[in-house]
């Protein structure tokens, strides 16, 4: 028996009500797919406070960047939490336990990658960082789509 839309969100509004241990809960794991994983992995979740989530950072650029990257983080967190997605971002900075966040929390990209990338990529010594910029750019192809580069047209003396 499935519930209908009004009960699903009065019974997710009741198990997280915002402000709740569980809608913390929630919002922190909801964070590392919302970032991506290499985000993820380096920042960590301190709590979550009066529509504001905490986050600590490892430096003032980390700050910085995530800081201009808000509104999209926020709309993400919106999408996996719903009502229980804080309104604010707020960064401290300090030392950051650095852990693995699973793969799965960045969708893979189903667009291949052109042959020409795939080939530069070979100039990428390291396995695991050579993968990591193929995913990299698949999902860049996948949210902007090719673009063919501009090329300044040729000044021809002749003409």
């Amino acid at each position: 028996m499935a519930l209908r839309p009004a009960a699903s969100r009065e019974l997710a509004s009741r198990l997280f009500a915002p402000g709740s241990a569980a809608a913390a809960a929630l919002v922190a794991a909801a964070w590392p797919r919302a970032v991506g994983s290499t985000l993820g992995g380096r920042t960590e979740v301190v709590g979550l406070e009066a529509g504001t989530l905490r986050v600590r950072v490892p430096d003032a650029r980390w700050r910085t960047v995530l800081h201009r990257m808000r509104h999209d983080i926020l709309a993400r967190l919106r999408e996996t939490a719903g009502p229980a997605a804080p309104q604010r971002l707020g960064f401290v900075e300090g030392p950051v336990t650095l852990r693995d966040v699973p793969s799965g929390t960045v969708p893979r990209s189903a667009r291949p990658v052109p042959a020409s990338l795939v080939a530069a990529s070979d100039s990428i010594p390291d396995p695991a960082l050579r993968e990591r910029f193929l995913e990299t750019a698949a999902r860049y192809l996948d949210r902007f789509g090719e673009r063919t580069p501009v090329v300044p047209a040729q000044e021809n003396p002749d003409a």
